[in-house]
């Protein structure tokens, strides 16, 4: 991107709408509530012929600094000081507000270029707010709707104006495509594709971390990006957005999707928490990993159980982080009583990789990043039809299969037939008559034979052809 523009404004202005407007997807959440936005997000930006970096920002507040308005306007702060140039959204429907001019005057002692974007002026009666925006001694507002799509032509010409032809123009890059919170018809296209690429290490990996609230997701991912990149503090709930971040771990590309905290389905009943869920929700369905993190001082909670079954029952690879391990007391006797309770308590994720942290120390990170990396291989795996088959034949000696009103099941030829995650066809004699039970064992001989620990399989039966019907069709 040639250039990095912020957008702000005081809270419910349409910044975010006009942000999904300029990204080309609904990728911000998008409500009547007033702030909806907290962290800072950004996306690849798309205006007639233009190319550029977008910020969404939180609402600017006038708050103390201590207070979760106030670490949301330091939010808004950095994205201006990264920006080239700022846009500047009031609402032209209700007029200024004592904010717009406060604020007005914060970006007149930035230094940057401002662009003073008067939105919802499609509205009748919008005109009085246009007008008044002359007032902040911005320059000439740009009339616009972000809803509806109009005046963007004006608001193109005015952002070439305001930094320059040549720093608008400098790259000549092919458009980017931002990759967070996709909708999940976008990203289960392949689901019956039996041929995935072979692994690439030299892709970016792409994993999400979800848990309860406040169990020190967007901790975390401050601790291994090294700055305080997403907002934080004791308040549950602070994350809405899914927010991608990219970095480096040891050469390997990474990019982290923070999620909101995700509640018991019986307790979410606003709309704005039931938006931030769904958000979360195709977040995992785009990650390749997904790292449920468990707060180690309550560990094991109901809503943590289905969540590991949620990702499971997607198809992702899953790694156990139990955070905030310094504040835990005795912590090799908890470790042990942890992994227990993992096999008792996951028998569907048996040998699932679990993981001491703490965000707040960065204890244990480099351990949790190669168990990321090691359980992306397994899920990548793909094993020979030779020896599938080599092993169905000897766990049926060790073990065959149940006899059905009297017959014995066969279980004849087996075969890999995808992965991500690992997916298998086995031929066999009435597929519909083979137990539950049964599948168990061959899904746990798997993930023991093979090394498989943690991740999804998938056991599919088909019947095989009776030759004799066959010679019966041909004539």
């Amino acid at each position: 991107m040639s250039f990095t523009v912020a957008i702000v404004g005081r809270p419910n202005v349409g910044k975010s709408t006009l942000f999904n407007r300029l990204v080309g997807k609904k990728l911000a959440l998008v409500d009547d509530t007033p702030g909806v936005t907290r962290d800072r997000r950004p996306g690849d930006a798309k205006l007639v012929d233009l190319r550029f970096t977008i910020i969404d920002t939180a609402g600017l507040e006038e708050t103390g600094p201590d207070t979760l308005e106030g670490r949301m306007r330091a939010q808004t702060e950095l994205a201006i000081e990264e920006a080239d140039l700022t846009l500047f959204v009031v609402d032209a429907k209700m007029g200024l507000t004592p904010l717009d001019k406060t604020f007005g005057e914060l970006l007149r002692r930035s230094g940057k270029p401002v662009v003073l974007v008067a939105n919802k002026s499609e509205a009748r009666g919008s005109d009085g707010g246009f007008y008044d925006a002359y007032t902040l001694g911005l320059g000439e507002p740009v009339p616009i709707s972000a809803e509806h799509g109009q005046g963007m032509i004006d608001l193109r010409d005015a952002i070439v104006e305001a930094i320059g032809e040549e720093r608008a123009f400098g790259d000549d890059e092919d458009e980017a495509v931002t990759d967070v919170t996709v909708r999940a018809s976008e990203v289960e296209g392949d689901e019956d594709e039996e041929i995935e690429p072979a692994y690439d290490e030299t892709k970016p990996l792409r994993v999400a971390i979800v848990g309860r609230p406040n169990a020190g997701k967007s901790t975390l991912i401050n601790r291994f990006l090294g700055e305080d990149r997403l907002l934080t503090g004791p308040e549950a709930g602070i994350t809405r957005d899914s927010i991608s971040v990219e970095w480096d771990w040891r050469g390997r590309t990474i990019k982290m999707f923070d999620t909101a905290g995700m509640r018991r389905k019986a307790r979410v009943q606003e709309k704005l928490e039931k938006l931030s869920v769904a958000d979360a929700l195709r977040a995992i369905r785009f990650a390749e990993t997904v790292v449920i993190v468990f707060d180690a001082t309550i560990p094991f909670e109901k809503q943590d159980l289905q969540i590991v079954d949620l990702v499971l029952r997607e198809g992702r690879a899953a790694v156990l982080a139990f955070n905030k391990w310094d504040l835990v007391e005795e912590p090799q006797a908890v470790l042990t009583d942890l992994r227990e309770k993992t096999d008792r308590l996951l028998p569907q994720a048996r040998g699932i990789r679990a993981v001491p942290i703490s965000g707040q120390t960065g204890y244990g990170l480099d351990k949790l990043m190669q168990n990321i990396i090691d359980t992306d291989k397994v899920w990548n795996k793909r094993i020979s039809t030779a020896k599938l088959n080599k092993w169905l034949e000897g766990v049926q000696v060790q073990h065959p299969p149940p006899a059905v009103s009297g017959r014995r099941l066969k279980l004849k030829y087996m075969t890999q037939v995808k992965a991500r995650p690992p997916a298998f066809m086995i031929s066999c004699t009435r597929p519909e008559a083979v137990p539950e039970h049964y599948l168990r064992y061959l899904t746990n001989g798997l993930r023991t034979d093979f090394q498989m620990p943690g991740v999804p399989i998938r056991i599919h039966l088909k019947a095989s052809e009776n030759p004799f019907e066959s010679k019966k069709k041909r004539r």
